[in-house]
């Protein structure tokens, strides 16, 4: 059995931030997948809806970006690769990610860590929609 880590919080002689503290407090942006921006990846023929990004006025986020991507069953992102580093989380359904040097299943509730560069490409291999959080830092354009 794993033991829990106590978190630590931030450490009081770390770096400065290389965003500045505002003066005032800012107030979140709570959106819902309605109040997102359509898009769509070519060549994947899934749509995906912009949640968080500096896109979407209601949740303008300049440092990373939250996309909710729906496969449906048979549908490929091509394996590619970029800068920007991703989470891939598996909200719903199963399928195949295909990496540089292997090939994996994924399912509702993996999350999958790709650092800058990571070749991946993912297939919708089950019966139902494939429903994916995509989280990127920095955001993509």
């Amino acid at each position: 059995m794993s033991k829990f880590i106590v978190y630590k919080g931030y450490e009081e002689d770390a770096p400065p931030p290389k965003i500045p503290k505002p003066d005032v407090a800012p107030d979140p942006k709570i959106v819902t997948v309605q109040e997102g921006i359509p898009i769509l990846f070519p060549p994947c023929e899934g749509p995906a809806v912009r949640v968080l990004h500096p896109t979407n006025p209601n949740a303008p986020s300049q440092n990373f970006s939250i996309t909710q991507l729906y496969m449906p069953p048979h549908t490929v992102l091509p394996t590619g690769s970029h800068e920007p580093e991703e989470c891939y989380v598996i909200l719903q359904g199963e399928g195949e990610m295909t990496f540089a040097h292997y090939t994996r299943e994924v399912k509702a509730g993996d999350f999958i860590y790709l650092p800058p560069w990571c070749v991946h490409g993912l297939e919708n291999t089950g019966t139902e929609m494939l429903i994916v959080l995509v989280c990127t830092s920095p955001t993509n354009p």
